[in-house]
């Protein structure tokens, strides 16, 4: 009988965010994460079974410095989820028709290459990059 593999435990992350409301919009109706226990200057959000808290901190939002990967801008601080490549087209779709401003559109990046992926980067209402990506084959995600 075989053992099934453990599951990845949940991280945690934190992060500044200029308005509650409008981060609950975000993350909460936009994004889709349930929203957990909250506070008037934090909330928390199940983001695809991670922790991630709202905090209120306006002069910490945003992002400045971004890095060069495979010809793109990236933003170096960001946060984002792995999705199936299903899922990652529905978000990218629901994203367009909401009017999202993309920092990088959806596209394919290392095409033909070892870690292929689909990935997108786009900012949340104060700032905070996020990065949502997708690989054809899974087995890829650490592969060099």
């Amino acid at each position: 009988m075989t053992t099934p593999a453990p599951a990845l435990p949940p991280f945690h992350l934190a992060f500044p965010v200029r308005d509650i409301a409008e981060a609950r919009r975000f993350y909460g109706e936009l994004l889709g994460c349930p929203e957990g226990r909250s506070a008037p200057e934090w909330v928390d959000f199940n983001f695809y079974g991670h922790q991630i808290v709202a905090h209120l901190a306006p002069d910490e939002c945003g992002h400045k410095a971004t890095s060069a990967v495979d010809d793109q801008q990236v933003p170096v601080r960001h946060f984002g989820a792995i999705l199936s490549l299903a899922q990652w087209h529905e978000m990218a779709d629901k994203l367009r028709a909401a009017g999202t401003q993309f920092v990088i559109e959806p596209y394919v990046r290392f095409q033909g290459e070892v870690g292929e992926q689909a990935t997108m980067f786009f900012l949340d209402p104060s700032g905070n990059a996020l990065e949502f990506k997708a690989f054809a084959d899974m087995a890829s995600l650490f592969a060099k």
